[in-house]
C-alpha cells in the first residue's frame, strides 16, 4: 500500500508541475523564440499572444498544449501501471493536471480556463466522455465566443456523460472531481456573465498595440 501511495504522490507532483506551466509562455519561448512577457502589453494572457503571433499561432499553441498535457498522463499511466492500475493513473493525472492549470504554483495560483486540460482529462476517463466534453466546449465557444461559458458547459456534460458511461467507481469519482473543480473555478466568470461584464473571445486581428511602439 505504501508503494501505491508513493506512485500516486509522484504522479501528482509531475502532473501538477506540468499543469502549472503556462503553455503560451512555453510556446512563445521555445516555438516562436520570443519572450511573450517582454512584447505587446507584457502579459502572458491570450490577448497578448494573439496580437503577437496571430490566428496561425493558435495551432502551434494547441500542439504545445497537447504535448505538455499528455506527458503527465503518460507518466501516471506508467507509474500506476506498475500496480496494474494504469487507467487510474491516467485519470488521476488528468485531475491533478487540471488542478495545476486552474491554480498554478508558478503564477500566484491564478490560472487559465483549463479547457484543453479538462478535455484531455475527460478522454482519460473514456472516449465517449472526452468526445462529448470536447464537442460541447468547442460548440458553445464557437456560438457565444465566451471561453468561460464553453468550458463550464463542457464540464457539466463531462459530469453527466461520466455518470452514464463510466462503470468503475474510482474513475467516476475522479471524473466528477475534475469537472466539479472546473465548475467551482468558473463561478466568478458565471457571475460576470449574468452581469454582462464577461469579455468575449475575439479572433479578429488587433494591431493597435503597434501604435505604442
Amino acid at each position: 500500500m505504501s508503494i501505491y501511495w508513493l506512485l500516486l504522490g509522484l504522479t501528482a507532483i509531475v502532473a501538477y508541475l506540468f499543469g502549472s506551466m503556462d503553455t503560451m509562455v512555453l510556446a512563445s519561448n521555445f516555438v516562436f523564440h520570443r519572450n511573450l512577457m517582454r512584447l505587446g502589453d507584457h502579459t502572458r494572457f491570450i490577448s497578448n499572444f494573439r496580437r503577437l503571433f496571430g490566428i496561425g499561432g493558435f495551432f502551434k499553441l494547441l500542439a504545445v498544449e497537447l504535448v505538455k498535457d499528455l506527458i503527465p498522463i503518460v507518466v501516471g499511466s506508467l507509474l500506476l501501471g506498475i500496480r496494474g492500475h494504469a487507467d487510474v493513473g491516467r485519470a488521476f493525472a488528468g485531475f491533478v493536471l487540471v488542478l495545476g492549470r486552474l491554480f498554478p504554483v508558478f503564477y500566484g495560483f491564478r490560472g487559465s480556463h483549463a479547457s484543453v486540460a479538462m478535455i484531455v482529462a475527460a478522454f482519460m476517463v473514456g472516449n465517449s466522455v472526452g468526445a462529448a466534453a470536447m464537442i460541447v466546449t468547442a460548440g458553445v465557444i464557437a456560438l457565444t465566443r465566451y471561453l468561460s461559458l464553453g468550458t463550464a458547459a463542457g464540464a457539466v456534460v463531462y459530469m453527466m456523460v461520466s455518470v452514464l458511461a463510466v462503470d468503475d467507481s474510482l474513475l467516476l469519482r475522479l471524473a466528477l472531481m475534475t469537472a466539479g473543480l472546473v465548475l467551482l473555478r468558473h463561478i466568478p466568470a458565471m457571475i460576470r456573465l449574468v452581469r454582462r461584464t464577461e469579455p468575449r473571445l475575439s479572433l479578429k486581428e488587433d494591431i493597435t498595440y503597434k501604435l505604442d511602439e
